[in-house]
């Protein structure tokens, strides 16, 4: 059977997010996570089902890509299927062939696993790699000791504390309320949580969301960040902390993320937080 993509409608997105939920595994690379389209929805429904792509063979998704900006294509693929010569060979066509849809013309960048057969074709095709990546895992078996600062479960009428320390946090960011209720009526957000750490003054210091992928599997931190004006006092630990805790209660197996490795205080706050630190990892990209 050949080769078929597929750009699922928003009644699609649900079986994007479980075959997602399905290829989480430990051990596993480094790859697009059921968390990754939940932050992504934070644009909406249509605007994450626009974003996705699939990629089938005879009814069963083998692939599956998110355009994660204008520039970017997240892509993982199903483990018994990574060294698919025909599925390798069709995605790089596919990224190849601007009329497809797949990228746009110009730079762009490709995640996908490392071991992947399509990492090879894209060499042959003359991709080059990008900067590197360091993801981090920390095993969730023992238990997970809580932080010393309060830490509170975002509900909807905190949405707004939610986006006003993601704000602090990341110099671009437009996360609005709004944002946050998009994000939390989607399908990925029924195994997730956001978290927001509190100082002793009752200022919102720091923030995460955390995505569980099901029990037993790899849960995800995405995003963490720490308001600009409270660095420096181990917020980033304490929440980072308590990203692990929560996605222990949901019965994650182990806790996951990934940050640029030129971003050393991000690697050594993960660190600091029990996570240890696997193989850099790097996208391919095209040139303009």
């Amino acid at each position: 059977m050949p080769i078929v993509l597929g750009k699922p409608g928003v009644d699609g997105l649900s079986e994007a997010v479980g075959v997602l939920r399905e290829w989480q595994y430990d051990g596993a690379p480094m790859q697009l996570h059921p968390g990754d389209l939940g932050w992504f929805w934070r644009f909406g429904a249509e605007a994450t089902a626009a974003a996705v792509r699939t990629w089938s063979r005879d009814g069963r998704i083998l692939a599956v890509g998110l355009l994660d900006g204008p520039e970017l294509l997240r892509l993982t693929i199903a483990s018994d299927a990574q060294r698919d010569e025909e599925l390798a060979q069709r995605l790089v066509e596919d990224m190849t062939d601007l009329e497809r849809g797949v990228l746009p013309a110009g730079k762009v960048n490709v995640e996908a696993p490392m071991d992947a057969l399509v990492q090879d074709l894209l060499s042959e095709a003359g991709w080059n790699t990008d900067e590197p990546w360091t993801p981090l895992r920390r095993d969730l078996t023992e238990p997970v000791k809580e932080p010393d600062v309060r830490i509170a479960v975002v509900e909807p009428a905190q949405a707004h504390v939610r986006a006003a320390v993601q704000r602090a946090s990341f110099d671009r960011s437009t996360f609005t309320d709004e944002s946050w209720h998009a994000m939390a009526a989607g399908l990925p957000y029924s195994d997730a949580r956001c978290l927001v750490a509190y100082d002793d003054q009752g200022h919102a210091v720091a923030t995460v969301t955390v995505w569980s992928a099901g029990p037993g599997k790899p849960g995800l931190l995405e995003p963490m960040g720490v308001h600009r004006e409270h660095r420096g006092h181990g917020y980033g630990k304490a929440i980072t902390v308590a990203a692990a805790a929560a996605l222990q209660e949901l019965g994650s197996s182990s806790a996951v993320v990934c940050t640029p490795s030129s971003n050393a205080g991000a690697v050594a706050t993960y660190k600091s937080a029990g996570f240890r630190q696997r193989p850099e990892i790097r996208d391919r990209y095209r040139d303009a």
